[in-house]
């Protein structure tokens, strides 16, 4: 394997979920870098838009497709238009995810309940499937799976979101099993906190802050660059033999 050639993704067509913003979009920037075709998801066309257009405007490769995981029929919709308009698809990151209860575990509301469940293991779950099928009609490809420390260690007041990052962990670790043979390689990444939208109300309270960075030995949240490049290693030839592992990137957290 020659080391110029390594994280080298021409030719590759590359779906990114919850990419309009924070993480995905940090991944869909780095991955069109690297010479990817990226399709910018989301649940919103025009922030899919705004992130495609400006990989475009920088040399890159990128479309923007609206797709809400937690909806089977959206699920389905994006999955036709790839095989509609490039007839493959190399590397899914289901990043997407939903938080919407925060507060004691016996205090969850059915209906953030199912809505966090649709989301976080429904989603990712048919995701993987479709994409694992049309992976392997072209030889393979590279699932990465945006889970969590909680899914490790659960997060205060965050239980059902926290139990559906660990049944992340374990899909995993099912379709790396299931799915080797045809070429798949599934991984997941771990972050600790990160500064996005999504995690705005951990990030800007000083109690929960100041208690999570007690733990972290870097001592600092992490910005979303810095989970882009675990994933370009994770979707790349570089781990040609890595698959249902966890990375955590998390300035040391789950070591603490």
């Amino acid at each position: 394997m020659e080391t110029s050639t390594t994280f080298d993704l021409s030719g590759k067509v590359a779906l990114i979920t919850g990419a309009s913003r924070g993480i995905g979009e940090a991944i869909s920037r780095l991955l069109a870098q690297h010479g990817a075709t990226v399709i910018v998801s989301s649940r919103k066309i025009d922030g899919c838009e705004a992130v495609a257009s400006s990989i475009r405007e920088n040399g890159g490769k990128a479309e923007a497709f609206a797709c809400h995981i937690g909806e089977m029929e959206q699920i389905e919709a994006v999955f036709a238009y790839i095989r509609e308009q490039h007839g493959r698809l190399d590397i899914l990151v289901n990043n997407a995810a939903t938080n919407p209860d925060f507060g004691p575990i016996v205090n969850t509301e059915v209906s953030k309940f199912q809505k966090t469940v649709d989301v976080n293991i429904r989603g990712y779950f048919y995701m993987s499937q479709y994409g694992v099928k049309l992976m392997a009609e072209n030889g393979g490809g590279a699932i990465v799976n945006v889970a969590s420390v909680n899914g490790v260690i659960p997060g205060d007041m965050q239980g059902i979101y926290s139990i559906t990052k660990a049944a992340v962990i374990s899909m995993t670790k099912a379709f790396a099993k299931e799915c080797a043979l045809m070429g798949v390689r599934v991984n997941a990444l771990l972050p600790g906190m990160t500064d996005t939208k999504f995690a705005s109300a951990l990030v800007t309270n000083d109690e929960i802050r100041e208690h999570a960075m007690a733990h972290v030995p870097m001592k600092r949240i992490a910005d979303p660059s810095e989970m882009a490049g675990s994933v370009l290693y994770l979707v790349s030839d570089a781990s040609s033999y890595t698959t249902g592992a966890t990375l955590a990137v998390d300035g040391g957290y789950l070591t603490a």
